[in-house]
């Protein structure tokens, strides 16, 4: 299994320190902001020590595919009644495209975004169209993440994101990342993970699963509301999310952990070490 996690970048190490925390947490992968998730600052790629983290990672045996770049909250390509909040969602993910192109990075997930006051139609035409202006080079996918459905959120259940799929110019650029506490708090059973994989590979086809976030919620299922937990320590539970982290079906395919710190410190080195020996003890958690 590819096991990783959400890792900080900041000064002065940015993308060499993001490498050097994912590792010390014994991950295979990572997943990174390009600069803060809440607004458009951003340091040129210059800074970023992209070159000294590629060489970090190969030096581990990681590929480039390995770190995953997560677009900014602030894009809402779903929104069609603020013209500004359009025009941000184009340009500002047109910048981001290019900043994990010139990182060397392989995909950027991307949050459908909400509808805000019209409805879930018009939400997922205005996907379709907003996408289509934005430009993806062949290096790069963008992966439509996997939603809970809270609010006017878009992308809660696969038929929404096939849809959209479906009606972007640029098909063979965009895949799906499927966040497992989303789809449990949109009513996905994931006691029969095989079972959500038949109906993803029917209605969107497995080929397109790139990026799993491997989360734990806690709400019971289909409760839509998107709080993560910590790996067993809500109510997926720790055997469920083992299986899945260990489905030889998805054994190629990053599963990126984020989980809420545990008394302001990162579990991740833990909840790594449970999943890849297959033994949960909820008292490693009491950090």
């Amino acid at each position: 299994m590819i096991l990783g996690c959400h890792v900080q970048m900041k000064a002065p190490e940015y993308l060499l320190g993001s490498v050097k925390e994912a590792l010390s947490y014994g991950a295979d992968a990572c997943m990174v902001y390009t600069g803060a998730p809440q607004n458009t600052v951003r340091k040129p790629i210059s800074l970023l020590k992209v070159r000294d983290a590629e060489k970090l990672m190969a030096e581990n045996g990681l590929p480039m595919d390995r770190m995953i770049v997560h677009a900014p909250y602030i894009i809402n390509p779903a929104n069609s009644v603020k013209q500004e909040v359009a025009e941000l969602s184009v340009s500002f993910l047109q910048t981001e495209i290019q900043r994990v192109h010139e990182i060397g990075a392989k995909h950027l997930v991307l949050h459908p975004g909400a509808y805000t006051v019209t409805d879930l139609h018009t939400g997922i035409q205005t996907i379709i169209h907003q996408l289509n202006l934005v430009d993806v080079p062949s290096d790069v996918t963008i992966d439509l993440e996997t939603m809970s459905g809270k609010g006017s959120e878009v992308g809660f259940r696969f038929e929404q994101l096939a849809v959209i799929l479906g009606g972007l110019k640029q098909k063979e650029r965009y895949g799906v990342c499927l966040d497992t506490c989303h789809i449990s708090d949109a009513g996905y059973d994931l006691t029969h993970f095989d079972d959500v994989l038949d109906e993803f590979d029917h209605i969107i086809g497995l080929a397109r699963l790139h990026v799993i976030h491997l989360n734990d919620s806690k709400n019971e299922r289909g409760m839509r509301k998107d709080r993560h937990a910590n790996i067993g320590l809500g109510t997926i539970g720790f055997e469920i999310l083992h299986q899945i982290a260990v489905n030889p079906r998805t054994g190629k395919i990053a599963k990126i952990l984020e989980t809420p710190y545990i008394n302001k410190k990162p579990p991740y080195s833990i909840e790594i070490e449970m999943l890849k020996s297959g033994k949960f003890d909820v008292k490693k958690l009491e950090l």
